[in-house]
Parts: C-alpha cells; sequence; structure tokens
C-alpha cells in the first residue's frame, strides 16, 4: 500500500474503457496544479490506458499499483 497523498479520490471501479479516462480527464481539471488525483479502477486495460493518457495530456503518472484486485493511480495535475 502506497503512502502517498492525494488531494482527491476517484473510484472508477466497475467502469470499463473509455469510462476511467474520461472521468480521470474531468477530475483532474477539479484540482490545482501540483495536486495529485487518487484514481481506483478495476478494468484490466486500465494501466495501459492511464499510462497513454497521461503522456498525451503531459500530466504526471507518479505510480501505479495494484491493491486488493484494484488499480490505483496517482496522478499529479501539471497544467
Amino acid at each position: 500500500m502506497s503512502a502517498m497523498q492525494a488531494d482527491k479520490v476517484l473510484d472508477c471501479s466497475g467502469l470499463l474503457c473509455p469510462m476511467p479516462v474520461i472521468k480521470t480527464s474531468k477530475a483532474i481539471q477539479e484540482i490545482a496544479v501540483g495536486q495529485v488525483l487518487k484514481m481506483i479502477a478495476t478494468d484490466p486495460g486500465a494501466p495501459a490506458d492511464m499510462e497513454a493518457w497521461a503522456k498525451q495530456t503531459g500530466h504526471e503518472l507518479l505510480a501505479s499499483e495494484q491493491e486488493n484486485g484494484k488499480f490505483v493511480f496517482y496522478i499529479r495535475r501539471t497544467r
């Protein structure tokens, strides 16, 4: 389990692509630049999707881990 602090948590459990990406895009705009969003997903495609999304948008994917059968991502808003 990560000790990383998140400013906002987004639970996308049970949602399939592209919903976790869409909801993450919306949620990242609701936090300030420099803050961290924790996103939780169960979609097996989420790790690849979030890595591609971070590269495309320029936001920083700080960590990606698996916890209790769920994927957990920490993303820092960069702009």
